[in-house]
């Protein structure tokens, strides 16, 4: 059987799209940062002008749990918050998909977001500052240590791409203080 890919089940289809995507999560801090085990993409999805349908379309009900276009345009109608996931029904990787909706964050972000090459397929990453973000957003929602050790990666191995200042606004603007002063001891203790 053919090695099936995680990255690629879900990004070529959003490619073939041409919907304004980032990549986040695990998989950029991965990239980013130090390796770890994951078998879902979590993604920043601006459907601005694309089509729900063309959406369900790329991804049929014979491979892929896809949620009705009733659902999808509930999500898309939240200002902040939308979300809904796709699941590859052969393996169950999944892709989480975050609405981009008025949230100044995803906006900073999508303008900022990467174009890389992985195993062949072109695709769009969010920027690491926007990623240490949102992992101290998680590690402060659930204190899981993973999300600490996630930021601790990008710090030690992306330091020369990180805009400190960014990070420092958006940790101020978003009451992140004590989670950024406990993911920078982490990253320290670790030396």
């Amino acid at each position: 059987m053919q090695e099936i890919n995680v990255f690629n089940i879900f990004v070529s289809r959003f490619n073939s799209l041409g919907m304004t995507y980032m990549v986040t999560g695990a998989v950029a801090s991965v990239t980013y940062g130090e390796p770890r085990f994951t078998n879902d993409i979590d993604l920043v999805l601006d459907m601005g002008g694309g089509s729900t349908e063309d959406l369900i379309e790329a991804f049929p009900s014979s491979e892929f749990y896809c949620p009705p276009a009733e659902i999808i345009h509930e999500e898309m109608r939240r200002t902040k918050g939308g979300h809904f996931n796709i699941i590859h029904q052969e393996t169950g990787f999944k892709a989480d998909v975050y609405l981009i909706g008025d949230e100044k964050i995803h906006r900073w972000a999508m303008g900022r977001r990467r174009r890389i090459i992985m195993e062949g397929e072109p695709f769009w990453l969010a920027p690491p500052e926007y990623v240490i973000l949102r992992k101290l957003e998680y590690y402060k929602e659930g204190g899981s240590e993973k999300h600490l050790r996630d930021i601790r990666g990008i710090l030690q191995l992306s330091a020369d791409q990180l805009d400190m200042e960014e990070i420092k606004r958006w940790v101020e603007e978003y009451g992140l203080e004590s989670e950024w002063k406990a993911a920078k001891e982490c990253e320290t203790s670790e030396r």
